[in-house]
């Protein structure tokens, strides 16, 4: 079991930086991804970015050049930092944590319980 805690959603104004910051607590493998996801109202969870814990990064082409996906995996956690943000970035944010147990042989993720991300006009 892996518990997730999110942090640094708010409101802010069109062209404004905010921070999100995700921990991970628990059954922790050493071999996994942790990403940001976003579902704003009415529509699908999309991946925002996302980050293996070799560094790889893959991100949304919405939010290219924007956003900055990072870690620290001593602490087990996920950062955002969102930078030019605008309208369309309002959504509810989610955190995913995904590992392979090579003793299980299963694929486990873990969600966090979203935090959220207004952006006026």
């Amino acid at each position: 079991q892996v518990q997730l805690v999110e942090s640094g959603g708010g409101l802010v104004q069109a062209g404004g930086s905010l921070r999100l910051s995700c921990a991970a607590a628990g059954n922790i493998f050493r071999t996994n991804t942790m990403g940001w996801y976003r579902q704003a109202p009415g529509k699908q969870r999309e991946l925002v970015a996302a980050i293996t814990s070799g560094g790889s990064t893959n991100y949304a082409d919405s939010v290219k050049g924007r956003f900055t996906i990072s870690r620290d995996n001593a602490k087990n956690t996920v950062y955002l930092q969102m930078n030019s943000l605008k309208p369309e970035d309002t959504a509810v944010y989610y955190c995913k944590w995904s590992g392979y147990s090579v003793i299980t042989l299963r694929q486990y993720d873990y969600w966090g319980q979203g935090t959220h991300v207004t952006v006026s006009s």
